[in-house]
């Protein structure tokens, strides 16, 4: 079965859960667990200020591949390498948002979003990886910023997602290298000091959970490596190092008042049957699975279990690397698709992962099971676990078969079913004081979907590629509606 980008849990989850070591950081107190504030909300309403938005990634949208000095990024010679996407797909034109922006942003400006995650191409502003910087591709993210400004939308930036520059792997081994975590932070901290006069929010990374995981250790994605464990593990390291030494360099660099956070798929730990020692469980259960990424990052240490677990294959580290990666954020972004069920045991971890059943539902994509859920447990874990003050669902949308009508139009009430449910819980999370802030739902438009190429598609406007004709689709119809009343629609 075909592994997708976000099908994480399992494999990097089950990586991290090892046959001991249980600790009580977090953890739920006594045995009756005591529910959270409440707010003064009316029923199915969002707090009053959410930032209701749409996100996308630049390989997946941009196109324009060679364009004003860009140079290929690890995704322009993975795509073009036969047997890596389906039928070939490559992003070279993709959706053209390069040359469409000003299109797309009346799209969202129609939806009524109050705000745009989009990600930089590293290759665009560093054709070289570092060292000098090309004026002609950072002004491309200056005119959008403009653009999304003058229709009302708040520009949210995300500084890397996937699309590596391939000269950074071929000379360090892209995240194999610390040196690539040294350039990362240089490429953040210069890009950020040019557009915080108008950016306030800026992403690091984009899930380090997919984009390692899946690169360096399965090989279905850009690089298309496969790690020893020893070598992955320090991938991973250098990854999240990459992260720490970048917020340092956007503290130091961009203006005063800017936020930085990052935008993880970590795994969504969801007890089995909301009862105390399951509860309890899933709270562990969600440190652990998540130690070499979020944990990590939160906490400033590797779990005990997951260097136990790791044995002569742990990464390498200092104390002050351990401190750059624990560098304090202003917020934290959770991108949420599945959960992973989570039961109490009598082993000494405390939990055990529960498998889905092979009738359990999912979307178009096999990966993607439906568990709406996990849009209140995902940020209250956050919260309670880690203290996380400003939370974001920075993704968190489906595929559809999306087939237009006689009509030409999309009627794809499968993601309407999806999106209504899953935030209901999101609502639930908001309503007990989750402290969440925004929603971005993923994605605007269909786009590239990775190695999937087009055949999966994700967005409220479906995408004709021959055309570039952009419909809305009818959950873009319910996306308006639930943003014009703040709450359930």
């Amino acid at each position: 079965m075909k592994v997708s980008r976000r099908d994480f849990a399992k494999i990097i989850g089950t990586a991290t859960v090892g046959a001991s070591a249980v600790s009580a950081f977090g953890a739920e107190k006594g045995t009756n667990e005591q529910p959270l504030i409440q707010q003064q909300t009316s029923a199915g309403k969002f707090p009053n200020g959410f930032l209701w938005g749409s996100a996308t990634a630049s390989y997946q949208v941009e196109g324009a591949f060679d364009k004003d000095g860009r140079t290929p990024s690890i995704w322009d010679t993975f795509s073009k390498t036969p047997g890596k996407t389906v039928n070939g797909a490559t992003g070279d034109v993709s959706t053209d948002h390069y040359n469409r922006y000003k299109e797309d942003v009346q799209l969202m400006k129609n939806l009524g979003v109050k705000t745009y995650r989009f990600s930089i191409s590293w290759s665009r502003v560093f054709p070289d990886g570092t060292g000098k910087p090309n004026p002609k591709g950072l002004d491309f993210y200056n005119k959008l910023v403009d653009e999304l400004l003058k229709n009302g939308i708040q520009p949210f930036a995300t500084l890397y997602h996937w699309d590596l520059p391939q000269i950074l792997q071929d000379k360090y081994g892209g995240w194999e290298g610390r040196e690539t975590s040294e350039a990362f932070a240089n490429y953040a901290g210069y890009t950020a000091e040019k557009l915080s006069d108008r950016v306030n929010h800026f992403f690091t990374i984009n899930e380090f959970g997919a984009f390692v995981e899946l690169g360096y250790r399965i090989g279905i994605h850009a690089p298309g490596l496969t790690l020893p464990p020893a070598r992955f593990n320090q991938t991973r390291h250098h990854a999240v190092l990459g992260h720490g030494l970048a917020v340092q360099a956007i503290r130091a660099k961009a203006k005063k008042g800017t936020k930085i956070g990052l935008a993880e798929n970590m795994t969504i730990c969801v007890p089995v049957i909301e009862t105390p020692e399951h509860i309890k469980a899933a709270t562990e259960a969600t440190r652990q699975m998540n130690a070499q990424y979020m944990t990590v990052i939160q906490e400033g240490k590797y779990t005990d279990l997951y260097l136990k677990k790791a044995g002569k294959d742990a990464p390498k580290f200092t104390d002050a690397e351990l401190k750059a990666i624990s560098s304090p954020l202003d917020f934290v972004g959770i991108n949420i698709y599945t959960p992973q069920y989570i039961r109490a045991d009598g082993s000494e971890q405390g939990f055990a992962v529960v498998p889905h059943p092979p009738s359990f539902p999912h979307m178009i994509s096999p990966w993607l099971f439906v568990g709406p859920e996990a849009l209140y447990w995902g940020p209250r874990h956050v919260n309670k676990i880690w203290g996380a003050k400003e939370i974001y669902i920075t993704e968190n949308g489906c595929s559809s078969s999306d087939i237009p009508a006689a009509d030409g139009k999309v009627y794809d009430t499968d993601r309407v079913m999806y999106l209504r449910n899953y935030l209901m819980h999101l609502q639930r999370a908001t309503s007990e004081g989750v402290p969440v802030k925004g929603y971005f739902l993923w994605s605007l438009m269909d786009n590239f979907e990775w190695a999937d190429g087009y055949t999966n598609r994700f967005g409220l406007h479906y995408v004709d590629y021959k055309t570039q004709k952009r419909t809305p689709k009818l959950s873009a119809e319910l996306y308006r509606e639930i943003i014009a009343r703040n709450g359930l629609a």
